[in-house]
């Protein structure tokens, strides 16, 4: 069982970190160790409470969220990073900065609790012993040998027959390892199932298109083909990449 959570509050806004906090509050094991009021003081405090998860403001003067989140990135301990923000349009640069989650002002109390419950299956699979860093490659075996392939390259995973596809801009990996497996270790919040055999990641996804009876096609960087979206996907799919 995870142990408490360690969290830091950070908007230029008061009385926006005093509603976070409050909801927060109301998580048994959650506990806000320290707030910012801005990008500076944020990394300062990260610094030197060391939280599991930061709730990151993203318009802030001088410093904004963004800029924290790369910082913050270089630490020896990496903590989680969820953006809470009113802007929706900065959702896919928030996952280009290895973001956890992105939730939108005024808050969805469903939605954070999902978010919290997500925070504790990603710290209780951290090794004890080790600060929870981000995964930046993905091992994928496959015959005679075992490729690294870097987590933002990955445009989507697909299952076929027996074989799983790995498929980057510059090469297509076929491995025995099963979907689940590898959706087991692709934790980070930028990928998303969007079919029993489709798992997409969402920073590459270049478009979305109708195709028929709820269900839509999607395309992602780089690459000619469509994949198909379950129509069961496309609600939660769309909150993804719309905010």
């Amino acid at each position: 069982m995870t142990e408490t959570i360690r969290a830091l509050v950070v908007d230029d806004e008061r009385y926006a970190r005093e509603e976070m906090i409050y909801l927060l509050g109301q998580f048994e094991r959650v506990k806000v160790v320290g707030e910012a009021d801005s990008g500076e003081s944020a990394i300062i405090k990260a610094m030197q409470l060391q939280p599991d998860v930061v709730f990151l403001d993203i318009e802030m003067p001088k410093v904004d969220g963004m800029e924290v989140a790369k910082t913050l990135g270089a630490l020896k301990k990496v903590p989680l990073i969820i953006f809470a923000t009113a802007y929706p349009q900065f959702a896919a640069q928030a996952f280009r900065v290895h973001a956890m989650d992105y939730l939108l002002k005024p808050y969805d109390e469903e939605q954070l609790r999902q978010t919290i419950e997500r925070v504790e299956q990603l710290l209780q699979r951290a090794q004890p012993e080790t600060s929870p860093k981000r995964m930046d490659r993905l091992p994928v075996e496959t015959e005679g040998e075992i490729h690294y392939i870097p987590i933002g390259d990955i445009l989507y995973v697909h299952r076929e027959e027996k074989w799983t596809k790995v498929v980057t801009p510059t090469r297509d990996y076929e491995t025995r390892m099963t979907l689940k497996e590898l959706e087991s270790r692709l934790t980070h919040s930028s990928f998303f199932r969007i079919h029993k055999s489709i798992l997409v990641n969402l920073v590459h996804v270049s478009s979305l298109t109708p195709w028929f009876n709820g269900a839509y096609q999607l395309e992602v960087d780089e690459r000619p083909e469509k994949l198909a979206v379950s129509r069961n996907y496309v609600k939660e799919l769309r909150q993804r990449l719309e905010g």
